[in-house]
């Protein structure tokens, strides 16, 4: 049900992904996050073409946590930053971000090796049905997205909505 990753240029650690549908407690979600009570990010899985999508944007949080260039306060709070297309920090947590009224979430946690992660501890604070990971493009809003990132119909000719995301999520930094 979730995928556990680890990441090529980091190797002490791993990514692991979750994602649940019929959520009825995103607001408990949300305020526990914040508190520190969930150590996670948590998406709208609207937002997100595939779980690679999800992994380039821990490995980037990680690479800047690392060297202490983060833009936000927490490397979960980096990882939702840099899923964004722009450099504004409140608007990618409005379109990036769980909203009290979403019915899924995708929680991406990010361990050292070394760490026990207790998965069914985080799978007991929801109260919804956990599914597969790759069944992400389920919960995809396509036009959203193609909107959002200014994907064109010939680019998608060319290459996949996917490759058009990483593209614009890894090049936003480059000026």
């Amino acid at each position: 049900m979730h995928l556990t990753q680890d990441l090529e240029l980091f190797p002490e650690y791993t990514v692991t992904q979750l994602l649940f549908k019929d959520v009825k407690n995103a607001t408990e979600l949300r305020k526990m996050a914040v508190n520190g009570e969930i150590k996670g990010a948590l998406i709208n899985p609207s937002m997100v073409v595939d779980a690679f999508q999800i992994l380039v944007a821990a490995n980037k949080a990680v690479h800047l946590h690392k060297n202490g260039k983060m833009k936000t306060r927490s490397l979960y709070s980096e990882i939702i930053f840099n899923l964004s297309p722009t450099n504004n920090i409140s608007e990618a947590f409005k379109r990036f971000g769980i909203s009290d009224s979403d019915t899924a979430v995708h929680i991406v946690l990010v361990h050292n090796k070394d760490e026990t992660l207790d998965i069914d501890d985080i799978v007991s604070k929801v109260d919804g049905q956990q599914v597969a990971v790759d069944r992400v493009s389920d919960f995809t809003d396509v036009a959203k997205i193609k909107k959002l990132y200014k994907v064109a119909p010939l680019e998608e000719k060319c290459g996949s909505l996917s490759d058009a995301v990483v593209c614009r999520m890894a090049n936003k930094d480059v000026a």
